[in-house]
């Protein structure tokens, strides 16, 4: 795996055969952050990376100059990779947080301005995450919510949603705070 633009551009990081998260392509990496290098400011920018898995999408935002990003994974060995990574990579400005998704976004008394989420694709409450995230109150009222998912899911009749992208297999929604 690489980092696929910033600062870090072309480091590559391996978290291993036996590592069990499903790591975001970089064809859909470098989609996603063309997309938001035109609705955000990411070097001023509060980031939540939900289900962070190997940290791919918390570095690229360190990459791009985000200075304030929490990366959130309840596997012990995946936060272990990730901090390590971290290290690896001279990052500052991730904070690791081992914690299940869903009660970190309940109790957080954090606002952020992009939330990004990449649950399992069997996840058992996928479809309810939007919905969580916005009626948790964390959203600045500019943010944005990303959640990456199956084709199978369509959030298109969601509160606040703005709009769907494919590329290949990964999809992404965007919704808008409140």
């Amino acid at each position: 795996m690489r980092i696929v633009g910033g600062s870090l551009k072309g480091r590559a990081f391996n978290p291993g055969k036996k590592f069990t998260a499903r790591p975001t392509t970089d064809y859909a990496k470098e989609a996603l952050f063309n997309i938001l290098q035109n609705k955000v400011d990411i070097e001023s920018a509060k980031i939540l990376d939900l289900f962070s898995g190997t940290g791919s999408l918390s570095y690229e935002f360190a990459s791009r100059g985000a200075t304030d990003i929490t990366s959130v994974e309840l596997n012990a060995r995946h936060c272990a990779f990730i901090k390590q990574t971290i290290k690896e990579l001279n990052l500052s400005g991730i904070k690791v947080i081992k914690a299940d998704a869903f009660k970190y976004v309940n109790k957080c008394e954090t606002s952020y301005d992009i939330i990004f989420a990449d649950p399992p694709f069997d996840h058992r409450n996928l479809q309810i995450l939007p919905k969580t995230v916005i009626e948790a109150g964390i959203l600045n009222p500019e943010g944005l919510i990303i959640i990456e998912h199956p084709a199978e899911y369509n959030f298109s009749k969601e509160k606040n949603f703005i709009e769907m992208r494919r590329y290949g297999h990964v999809h992404f929604s965007f919704f808008a705070a409140e």
